[in-house]
């Protein structure tokens, strides 16, 4: 092995970004097990697109199955808010949703035991206002062309999707 560690900076120690909204892009996404193995979640990996956090790493955890027909709902709920921030009302895999960015509204839970570090929950999704807003898919019609919008100035090309003015 021949490695230079003066080369390369030190990892940095664990820290939870302060509460708040990050604009965001979904770079991954993972199906897995519910901790009991009962059930299914959706685990999207979101980096932050902008700010002093810029590259750092949110992951949001939606049930899609569970025992819990509450808990399913809920998820749902969330999985569909996602979407709709997204600008993609149909998915049959998360990865349709990888590289959309989206507002990701953040809060820091704190364990009450002290037995685990604090962690970052992603708990809304908002839309980010320069991508085009969703269309419906209807199951076996050709996709439709997206009706034409009034001409304005366009945004300049430097400037980043979630910094631009809503139309």
């Amino acid at each position: 092995m021949n490695f230079d560690a003066s080369s390369v900076a030190p990892q940095q120690a664990f820290q939870v970004l302060p509460a708040g909204v990050y604009a965001t892009m979904i770079v991954e996404s993972e199906i897995k097990p519910t901790k009991n193995g009962t059930g299914q979640m959706a685990v999207f990996t979101l980096q932050v697109v902008d700010g002093e956090h810029r590259g750092r790493k949110l992951f949001a955890r939606i049930n899609l199955r569970n025992q819990s027909p509450e808990a399913e709902r809920i998820g749902q709920a969330q999985l569909s808010s996602l979407c709709h921030a997204a600008g993609v009302l149909q998915i049959v895999d998360t990865a349709q949703l990888h590289n959309r960015t989206v507002r990701a509204k953040v809060k820091v839970r704190r364990d009450q035991t002290g037995q685990y570090e604090d962690q970052n929950e992603v708990t809304a999704f908002e839309a980010i206002g320069s991508q085009p807003a969703p269309m419906p898919m209807v199951p076996g019609a050709p996709p439709m062309a997206a009706p034409s919008a009034p001409v304005t100035q366009p945004a300049a090309v430097s400037t980043p999707p979630w910094k631009r003015a809503a139309a």
